[in-house]
């Protein structure tokens, strides 16, 4: 706490950006006073995982322009540690897809709540609809496509 304030940190990579994020931002924006937004760089993602579809600087921009948002932060790493010490973080949300990674925050006085995404769109399961649409597309094309085929005179 900080002029008695609650300030309040969530992260993410925030691509294709869509409602669970959106409302994992919201109900962070609930918790405190002032709401502090890290966005994982593309260094840091393609770290764990394949790198995002939108640039870091296009996610931060959008995350930038939510109304919720006091400040976007680049996120660097994934041990917030030190984040936490610096700005003073007294509560810290993230998704549930990353239940118990973050409970070593609590040794630090941060209140760890993990967001409940629940089934439905998530980044991931965008990315394999958009592939497997586009998939399906070029193998219907495949199939209709007329093969020309020359008649020996």
């Amino acid at each position: 706490m900080f002029n008695n304030k609650t300030i309040v940190y969530t992260s993410g990579t925030f691509d294709m950006f869509h409602s669970n994020h959106l409302k994992m931002i919201n109900y962070a924006r609930g918790l405190g006073d002032i709401l502090i937004v890290g966005v994982s760089t593309d260094e840091l993602v393609s770290s764990y995982k394949a790198p995002p579809i939108i640039p870091f600087d296009e996610r931060i921009q959008i995350i930038q322009a939510l109304k919720v948002t006091d400040i976007a932060i680049p996120q660097h790493t994934l041990d917030h540690t030190e984040i936490v010490k610096k700005l003073h973080i007294d509560a810290f949300v993230v998704g549930d897809d990353w239940f118990g990674k973050y409970d070593y925050l609590e040794d630090l006085g941060v209140k760890v709540f993990y967001f409940p995404y629940g089934n439905g769109v998530s980044s991931s399961s965008l990315k394999k609809t958009i592939y497997d649409t586009y998939d399906d597309h070029l193998h219907a094309e495949r199939q209709t496509k007329p093969v020309n085929i020359r008649k020996n005179e």
